[in-house]
């Protein structure tokens, strides 16, 4: 009896750039057939670039400038010769052009949400680290022999501390201290290790789901990269499908892989978004992020009771008010 024919196999819902090796940065042409919408890049990179431009330094005045009813009156056809078409004065060549927002012309964005720059660097870096630092390509490759000597290094130099605080580092309960904490401040950075590919790990799935799926509460744990003390809180992420999900622990785990480094609350909260924007292309993403920061809690002002709030909103939930205030809802019930 003959068996019957083979079936094709399905589609995989990983998308291409997760399983070849290449970002979808570097090929416009396959970026422009995603799903995601091109403009509010375009829109994004642009903000960043004019924000970026023409900065000065400003140079406060000695003494206070005149009240504007006091000033002296300029004559239209004075003022039409001291310019020229871009907005330079002739008779001081130096003085920068005309800011964007200082011209009449400048209109504020009919979106609910204005678009926010968000990084000049690649989004994402599939085939490397996902936003890696200028050291963590040589730690990731390091031998076991120079891993070793990276620990003994670092444990050097935290006898040293210990030296410079006035403890003594050879009295019994410091002497293994030194290499206890070189162990655990390469657990605390572990983040700088893990590629976003090797996360995700194919566990995108294909699904006609365009509502929203969030998962809220997930546990944080990051050291702020000014005095490297610790931050602790919960994030909330949520994003509307786009006929594509993910593993719904793949979201926690992107979040522990950006939380294990050196990090600033606002960065971690973005990175999370725009890796998770990268990886399914969805309609929408948001991610809210609170927490208290032992460096605002221990030293300085020491106010305990504090707690920070992030948040990043792209796609949907950026340019539609009713669909932002949904996830926020869902995210505030207890």
């Amino acid at each position: 009896m003959d068996s019957p024919p083979l079936q094709p196999k399905p589609k995989s819902a990983v998308p291409n750039y997760l399983t070849n090796g290449t970002s979808p940065l570097r090929d416009s042409s396959q970026h422009a057939t995603e799903a995601r919408d091109k403009k509010e890049r375009e829109n994004l990179y642009s903000s960043i670039k004019s924000s970026n431009t023409r900065k000065q330094l400003v140079d406060l005045p000695s003494s206070p400038p005149k009240p504007a009813y006091v000033s002296e009156p300029v004559m239209l056809s004075q003022q039409s010769t001291k310019q020229t078409a871009n907005g330079v004065d002739d008779e001081n060549p130096k003085s920068p052009p005309k800011s964007p927002r200082e011209d009449n012309t400048y209109q504020t964005p009919a979106t609910s949400r204005p678009h926010s720059p968000f990084t000049q660097h690649p989004t994402v870096d599939f085939d490397g680290l996902s936003w890696p630092s200028i050291g963590t390509r040589d730690r990731l490759d390091a031998t076991p022999e120079q891993a070793q000597e990276r620990l003994q290094k670092l444990s050097g130099a935290i006898r040293t501390i210990l030296e410079c605080i006035g403890e003594d580092p050879d009295r019994q309960g410091l002497l293994e201290t030194p290499d206890r904490y070189a162990k655990a401040v390469m657990f605390f950075t572990k983040g700088y290790e893990e590629n976003l590919r090797d996360i995700v790990n194919g566990a995108v799935f294909h699904e006609d789901h365009d509502e929203l799926v969030i998962v809220r509460d997930i546990e944080i744990h990051s050291l702020c990269e000014h005095h490297l003390v610790p931050f602790i809180g919960k994030m909330h992420i949520g994003y509307i499908p786009n006929r594509r999900v993910l593993g719904l622990s793949k979201l926690a785990r992107i979040a522990e892989m950006f939380a294990r480094r050196l990090q600033l609350q606002e960065r971690l909260t973005k990175q999370v978004a725009l890796a998770l924007s990268e990886v399914l292309q969805p309609q929408g993403v948001a991610v809210v992020m609170e927490s208290s920061h032992l460096c605002m809690e221990m030293r300085g002002v020491q106010k305990t009771g504090a707690t920070t709030m992030t948040s990043c909103m792209l796609g949907r939930m950026r340019s539609t008010a009713k669909t932002r205030e949904e996830f926020l809802n869902l995210i505030s019930k207890r």
